[in-house]
C-alpha cells in the first residue's frame, strides 16, 4: 500500500519509512501539510501518517482538508502526537484522524495500527465487492425489486434474536452477524447461470425446468468457493459460499442441492433460508400474489423442525414485529386475501 507520511522532524521521517518499507509498503513523504495537500490533491493514497503539529498547516488542519475533499477512495488517517489529553483526542477525531499514535514512535505499534487501518480498508472493499455480485445477479432477475434490501435486514435480525439464545452464546459474534448481514445478498448470485428463458418465465416452472433451476444454488456455491480457495484469509467469502449454497436446504434432509439435515447446514444457511422464504411469501410475483405477514408467520410456524431450524423459528417469533416492519416499510407491491389460493413456484 502506498502511504504518505507527514512530518516536518527528519528523525521521525526515517523511523517510520524504513519500519513501514520494512514491512513491504510504499513510502512518500511530505515536510508540510501545504506539501501534503499538493501530493494528496494529485496522487492516490489510502492512508496518511502525519504529525500533529507543524509550522504553517497543522496535521489538524491537513485531516480537516483530507476529509472536505472528495476523493475516489476512503483515506484512512493516523495521526502522531505528543498530547493524550481526552479533549486533545475528540478534537483529532472530530477533524478526520481514525487512529492516534503518541511519540516517540514505537515501530511495532506503528505497524499495528497500521494492520489496523488496512484491515478496516480491506473491509470496505469487501462490501464493494459482495454489493457489485449482488447487483449482477439483481440485474438479471427484474422481479427482484427490495428482495435484497429486505434478505439483508431479515438475517441481521434473525442473526442478532439468535446470539441472545443460551446455545448461541459466544457462536455469534458481531463480526459473524455483519458477514452473514452483507453476504446474505449472494444468496442467489448463481443465477447468473440460469438460461432466461427459465429464469424470466412467467409463470409456475414444470419440473424439468425447476430442476434447472435448482443449479443456481451449486453455481453459486462453486464461484464462491473458488474466490474463498484464492483468498482464504477472508472469512466473509466462506459465509457467503456457505449461503449460496446451501439456503434452500432443509432441517429435515428434503432440500437441496445436497440434502443436508440439521446443524450439518451451516447456521448462515439456516438463518438465511428463513428470511428467503419469509420474503417470497410476502412478495407478489407475475406468478402468485402476495400472502399477508400474518399468514407468512402461520405458515413459517407449521414448517419448524421441517423445513426450518426450530431455534430459528423461535427467534423469528421473537423478532416478528421487526419483520412485519420491514415488510411493510420495503414492499413492493400490496398484500393479498391470505385465504385466496395462489400458484407456487417454489418450494414452499
Amino acid at each position: 500500500m502506498r502511504i504518505l507520511v507527514v512530518d516536518d522532524d527528519e528523525i521521525s521521517v526515517e523511523l517510520i519509512t524504513h519500519a513501514l518499507t520494512q514491512s513491504g509498503h510504499e513510502v512518500v513523504t511530505a515536510r508540510s501539510g501545504e506539501e501534503a495537500t499538493s501530493i494528496l490533491f494529485n496522487t492516490s493514497f489510502r492512508m496518511v501518517i502525519t504529525d500533529w503539529m507543524m509550522p504553517g498547516m497543522s496535521g489538524l488542519e491537513l485531516c480537516r482538508r483530507i476529509r472536505a475533499r472528495s476523493f475516489r477512495q476512503y483515506v484512512f488517517i493516523i495521526m502522531l502526537t505528543q498530547r493524550s489529553d481526552t479533549g486533545d483526542i475528540i478534537e483529532g477525531l472530530k477533524a478526520g484522524a481514525d487512529e492516534f499514535l503518541q511519540k516517540p514512535i514505537d515501530p511495532t505499534e506503528l505497524s499495528l495500527r497500521v494492520t489496523i487501518g488496512e484491515r478496516i480498508l480491506s473491509a470496505e472493499y469487501h462490501q464493494v465487492a459482495v454489493f457489485a455480485l449482488a447487483k449482477l445477479a439483481e440485474s438479471r432477475d427484474p422481479e427482484t425489486g427490495l428482495h435484497l434490501d429486505r434478505i439483508m435486514e431479515y438475517s441481521k435480525i434473525l442473526a442478532v434474536a439468535l446470539s441472545r439464545q443460551k446455545k448461541f452464546a459466544g457462536i455469534l459474534s458481531c463480526e459473524d452477524i455483519e458477514n452473514i448481514y452483507f453476504t446474505s445478498i449472494l444468496h442467489d448470485i448463481g443465477k447468473v447461470g440460469i438460461p432466461d428463458t427459465i429464469l424470466l418465465k412467467p409463470g409456475p416452472l414444470d419440473a424439468a425446468e425447476f430442476d434447472i433451476m435448482k443449479t443456481h444454488t451449486i453455481i453459486g456455491g462453486k464461484t464462491l468457493g473458488q474466490a474463498l480457495a484464492q483468498y482464504p484469509e477472508a472469512p466473509f467469502l466462506e459465509v457467503a459460499r456457505n449461503i449460496a449454497f446451501w439456503h434452500h436446504e432443509k432441517y429435515d434432509g428434503t432440500g437441496y442441492p445436497h440434502g443436508l439435515a440439521g446443524e450439518d447446514i451451516p447456521l448462515s444457511a439456516r438463518i438465511v433460508a428463513l428470511a428467503d422464504v419469509y420474503d417470497a411469501l410476502t412478495s407478489k410475483r407475475p406468478y402468485k400474489k402476495a400472502f399477508s405477514h400474518e399468514a407468512a408467520r402461520e405458515i413459517i410456524l407449521e414448517k419448524s423442525g421441517g423445513h426450518f431450524d426450530p431455534d430459528i423459528v423461535e427467534a423469528f417469533k421473537e423478532a416478528d414485529a421487526a419483520f412485519a416492519d420491514i415488510s411493510t416499510r420495503l414492499a413492493a407491491a400490496p398484500q393479498a386475501d391470505p385465504r385466496e389460493k395462489v400458484a407456487e413456484r417454489s418450494e414452499v
